[in-house]
């Protein structure tokens, strides 16, 4: 219950915020631009510190991680909350997206802690990620609300969730530590290849990609990626250690986290301000247009970890990604007709697919890395996660930054979206047996070979 309250907590910061763009922008300013920082400033800080969270929940147990990042949120979402600019509005975010950090890795890790069993975790699974599909299904009807009001509430609204998970996290039992090294070295060359890359994105969308500034930017974030790998190749105490590589059932639950994430956040994204800016809706009838796609997710989550214990993860993984393909595509040949109507429609089977697939990649991630690394392979299966929804927000952000051309800009955006889960689709078809990982010891080789 902890655990999915604080998914719940951060997916709803990053999806609430989309229907309160326009109003933001309108009383702080900063253009399209602008509102993708509000965005990406959240998961870019929430990518980039995740894998120092998982080593920190490794190191000092994973409910004393999950309380510290509790408190941070609360007090990051009262920033938000009174910011007088976009400024400052961008900086909270920042803080938010780091506390988020330290959470989600810790709260899987306070999953794995109390469902040693398998079978019984992939059910677990189901449920904590129940939390994340309600936040991402209500979650732009609620931001839609809220800025009919006051856009300010959208952040506000943080507050008793906060209060209520301390209040609860105080009966869960003391998680063990172990002790484990920072990798100052590598965190540092994250959060500078990152935030170039994303500058670059942003920045390149809205001034062209030939300008100098632009060049040096993603220069950089080339430079610092390849850096951050040799430091982890090379380096005693690595945060992302390279090993967990070496189950392909993980290099491909990588690949479907990241194409996911830049499907569904991407999505969002677009759609709030097709909705609001192109069509005319207000902030409340935009988020109407989610509702649909909130019941059929919490179902899909649901009966996620039923499918697999009978029939092994492939099966729900391949069908949701296809799902979500299907709802893309219909996207994509309707746009033009501006219906708001057949975007909630379609939205139900991007909704519903995704739900349908993400317990069992979870799930797959899990069992494809010893217990002793619970925390550091969550957060490196995240981080590809996060890394996948900035991306997507700042190229998307690009492609529709013309105004007079936003259809086409969308339906392109979609194109790229649906390409992405058609590749991870059939790498998860291709790879993943139809034996389930969830059906084995948790033990760290026999994953590994049930996963190859």
């Amino acid at each position: 219950m902890l655990a999915s309250l604080g998914f719940f907590l951060i997916t709803l910061d990053i999806l609430i915020v989309n229907l309160a763009l326009t109003s933001i922008g309108k009383e702080l300013g900063g253009g399209t631009a602008g509102q993708q920082w509000v965005i990406d400033t959240y998961t870019l800080m929430f990518a980039a510190l995740l894998l120092f969270a998982g080593n920190l929940s490794d190191r000092i147990g994973a409910k004393r991680a999950f309380g510290i990042g509790i408190a941070v949120f609360l007090v990051a979402s009262i920033a938000c909350a009174i910011a007088p600019t976009a400024g400052l509005l961008i900086a909270a975010r920042a803080v938010q997206g780091g506390a988020a950090s330290v959470m989600l890795p810790a709260s899987m890790a306070l999953i794995r802690q109390a469902f040693p069993d398998p079978r019984r975790r992939a059910h677990a699974l189901g449920i904590w990620a129940v939390g994340g599909a309600v936040a991402g299904a209500v979650g732009p009807l609620v931001g839609g609300l809220l800025t009919t009001i006051n856009w300010r509430l959208v952040f506000a609204i943080n507050l008793p969730v906060c209060i209520a998970m301390l209040v609860l996290l105080a009966s869960v039992a003391t998680s063990p530590r172990r002790p484990v090294s920072f990798d100052w070295a590598g965190q540092t060359t994250a959060i500078i290849a990152l935030t170039a890359l994303m500058y670059g994105l942003i920045t390149g969308g809205a001034e062209g990609f030939s300008s100098m500034p632009v060049v040096l930017s993603l220069t950089t974030a080339a430079a610092g990626i390849t850096g951050f790998l040799l430091i982890q190749a090379r380096g005693r105490h690595p945060m992302m250690p390279l090993e967990l590589f070496r189950s392909s059932g993980m290099r491909v639950s990588l690949a479907v986290g990241f194409s996911f994430m830049a499907s569904h956040f991407g999505t969002v994204f677009v759609l709030s301000l097709f909705l609001q800016q192109h069509l005319g809706l207000t902030p409340l009838q935009a988020g109407l247009v989610f509702l649909p796609s909130a019941a059929f997710s919490v179902v899909g989550n649901i009966v996620s970890g039923t499918f697999a214990n009978r029939f092994g993860p492939r099966t729900p993984i391949v069908l949701g990604l296809t799902i979500m393909i299907l709802g893309l595509t219909a996207m994509i040949i309707t746009a033009p007709m501006g219906s708001p109507l057949l975007v909630g429609a379609f939205l139900i089977l991007t909704g519903s697919g995704g739900s349908v697939a993400m317990p069992q990649v979870t799930s797959v991630v899990l069992a494809s890395a010893p217990s002793e690394k619970a925390g550091t392979a969550s957060a490196v299966f995240n981080t590809f996660r996060q890394v996948g929804g900035a991306v997507a927000i700042a190229v998307f952000g690009a492609l529709i930054a013309d105004r007079s051309n936003f259809v086409h800009g969308m339906q392109v955006s979609f194109i790229i979206a649906a390409s992405l889960l058609s590749l991870t689709a059939l790498a998860a078809l291709s790879v993943l047996r139809p034996a389930t990982d969830t059906q084995t010891s948790p033990s760290h080789r026999t994953p590994l070979k049930k996963v190859p």
